[in-house]
């Protein structure tokens, strides 16, 4: 396929929603940047789904290595159209477990989870705003529920969600701001804190109880956040739900 003469900066990119997104777009002829914090390994493997692409190790929850990223894309390509704002974390507390959590469990994931985003907003501004570019923020059904890993992770997600109402009127009318909020997606991020067996049972659970009555694999959620990059003219400062349903499900 002839490469477009555009550039996406996707964080935490290395593996489930982010990889996704980084292949998806590199399909369609994007020049994609990969970042990854820890697993450089897994970033490799992207990277060779996704010709031309370059791969950059960054904390996004640093501002000196946000504005780093963004350096890396303009020294390749001279230019940014979009931000995916993927990288993230948490940690696993049950909610009622009140004690589970501390100040400093709240700080680390609020430092990742929406000061990052922020971060990379605020460093990509002056080349988004040049190409009418967009942003998507990767956030989740918790913020909207309250539920998810732990009361940290909701919370922090519920504050991107503001964020990015946020940002969508302080840099339109170039730049639009979106996010996708997911349900149980299957990633390593649940094979991983629940092991193969507890993710195939979370899995099941939530396949049962939303109304579609599957649970999203990581291109479904690439799907969406392409489209609100490419598409969606008219879109911004929005949440789209992508979960199957699971946020107008009753209670049980």
């Amino acid at each position: 396929m002839k490469r477009m003469d555009k550039v996406a900066i996707i964080t935490g990119s290395g593996s489930g929603i982010g990889a996704a997104t980084a292949v998806e777009l590199s399909k369609r002829g994007w020049s994609v940047l990969i970042n990854y914090s820890k697993s450089k390994e897994k970033a490799e493997q992207v990277q060779k789904n996704c010709p031309g692409s370059i791969l950059v190790q960054a904390d996004v929850g640093d501002d000196a290595e946000c504005r780093k990223l963004v350096k890396a894309a303009l020294d390749k390509w001279g230019r940014v159209d979009a931000l995916v704002n993927n990288a993230g974390t948490t940690k696993f507390v049950k909610h009622a477990d009140l004690d589970g959590l501390s100040a400093d469990d709240f700080l680390r994931i609020y430092r990742l989870n929406v000061v990052g985003p922020f971060q990379m907003a605020r460093a990509c501004a002056p080349a988004l705003k040049a190409n009418r570019g967009a942003v998507v923020n990767v956030s989740s059904v918790a913020s909207l529920l309250g539920t998810g890993s732990s009361i940290a992770y909701g919370a922090s997600k519920a504050a991107l969600n503001s964020l990015t109402f946020s940002l969508a009127r302080v840099l339109g009318p170039e730049v639009r701001v979106n996010a996708v909020c997911p349900g149980y997606v299957d990633t390593p991020w649940q094979s991983n804190a629940l092991g193969a067996a507890g993710a195939n049972k979370a899995a099941e659970h939530y396949s049962a109880m939303v109304p579609l009555k599957d649970y999203a694999r990581p291109e479904d959620i690439a799907e969406t956040i392409v489209w609100l990059i490419e598409g969606a003219r008219q879109t911004t400062g929005e949440t789209i739900f992508v979960d199957g349903g699971m946020h107008i499900q009753p209670p049980r």
